[in-house]
């Protein structure tokens, strides 16, 4: 049911996606400074590109950003989790240690048996 519904959203997702490319197609400049400051500077860097494909990497550039942020934000949590992890299991070797040192013989007599071959 699931995976079916999954497949249903990701078709429409890519249909959107494909329309929303064939409507946009016509080509547009991208310039890394506006005309006058890259003619100051020397620095007159563009390229022509499809509408989509700029949004397209606007979409994908908010999502990168969007990624990092949260594990970046998500870094305290992760630390305390390792750290408890850590201590968890060394909790729990302490106490297997316990209960191998707690568990000697229980009669006198395998007690007695214990110490003498020591």
């Amino acid at each position: 049911m699931f995976r079916a519904l999954r497949l249903v959203f990701l078709a429409v997702v890519a249909a959107t996606l494909i329309g929303l490319a064939l409507a946009n197609r016509d080509i547009v400049t991208l310039r890394a400074l506006p005309p006058e400051a890259g003619d100051f500077l020397g620095f007159t860097w563009s390229i022509d590109v499809p509408l989509f494909a700029v949004v397209f990497a606007g979409i994908l550039l908010g999502l990168l950003v969007g990624f990092v942020w949260e594990w970046m934000r998500e870094y305290k949590l992760r630390k305390t989790a390792s750290t408890a992890s850590r201590k968890v299991n060394d909790l729990e070797r302490e106490l297997r240690r316990l209960k191998a040192k707690s568990e000697g013989p229980k009669d006198d007599v395998l007690a007695l048996m214990d110490n003498r071959s020591v």
